[in-house]
């Protein structure tokens, strides 16, 4: 009889426990689910750059380089994930943009992305023209590269067309860095054995080795840290991001999203206009 009762009481235990932890999930996604509809309604895009601006200018900062992490949902028959993959990094190009920040970087574990820069260059070029029109004076000119890999920025207008902006002044430019998984942990192996093999010949003094020297060989390398790292999924999972870049990089989600949209993407800027960069104080 005891057994039986405990083991009903174990029963009844899960099963209330399960439906409070239920309630509150669904009451979690309803919340955010109506907090993203607020969201799109007063802060919508509609392709415009001049919106866009409008939503950041009230801000108080803007990073100087802006991270995301984006991965490949791809079904290996069509290639659908690649084209969804190249359209998401193409809208975010153009956000970021219009909203005055000159870096972005993308990281991707798998990094075909590397495999595919001249297309990746000609899909965010023509959502760039959408934004913006063809021949206007204030589009952005664009320049996709990636560790170890040469800068890829062709002419995006013919010649001729290309006008500067008021007063002489050239057009904002767009850097896109893009990463992978090989750019992170393996990156900082392969600097390890650099440093043990440079010391071993007495080429380096281990008292030279500091962060500094670390930091200045990894920015060279792969990239600088950013301001604000973006993730858009439901969880904070960084997939391998490289780890020394974002030692005091801001972090962003919002839970139980799913996809790139522009309410993350503004949300994002209006978090990190509002922290506070104690630097471990």
């Amino acid at each position: 009889m005891r057994s039986f009762l405990k083991t009903q009481l174990h029963f009844l235990t899960f099963t209330l426990v399960h439906f409070i932890f239920s309630l509150y999930i669904r009451f979690r996604k309803a919340y955010h689910s109506v907090l993203d509809r607020v969201c799109a309604i007063l802060y919508y895009h509609h392709r415009t750059p001049e919106y866009i601006h409008k939503d950041v200018k009230q801000l108080s900062r803007l990073p100087a380089h802006l991270s995301v992490v984006l991965e490949l949902d791809d079904d290996e028959h069509s290639g659908a994930g690649l084209s969804s993959l190249v359209s998401d990094l193409a809208e975010l190009a153009a956000w970021t943009a219009c909203a005055g920040i000159p870096l972005l970087s993308v990281y991707e574990p798998s990094g075909v992305l590397k495999n595919y820069i001249p297309q990746t260059h000609r899909s965010i070029s023509e959502t760039l023209a959408s934004y913006y029109g063809p021949s206007h004076p204030g589009k952005p000119t664009l320049s996709i590269r990636a560790p170890h890999l040469p800068s890829f920025s062709p002419p995006t207008t013919p010649p001729g067309t290309a006008e500067s902006g008021a007063e002489g002044s050239s057009p904002p430019h767009l850097t896109i860095l893009l990463l992978s998984a090989e750019d992170g942990r393996s990156t900082l192996v392969d600097l390890t054995k650099t440093l043990a093999e440079m010391a071993q010949r007495q080429k380096l003094s281990p008292a030279d080795v500091s962060a500094e020297l670390i930091d200045a060989e990894i920015s060279e390398s792969v990239m600088g840290e950013p301001d604000l790292l973006v993730l858009f999924g439901p969880r904070v999972i960084l997939k391998g991001y490289p780890p020394w870049q974002m030692r005091l990089t801001e972090i962003f989600h919002v839970p139980d999203n799913e996809g790139v949209n522009y309410q993350v993407f503004i949300r994002a800027l209006f978090r990190y206009a509002k922290a506070q960069m104690r630097f471990g104080r």
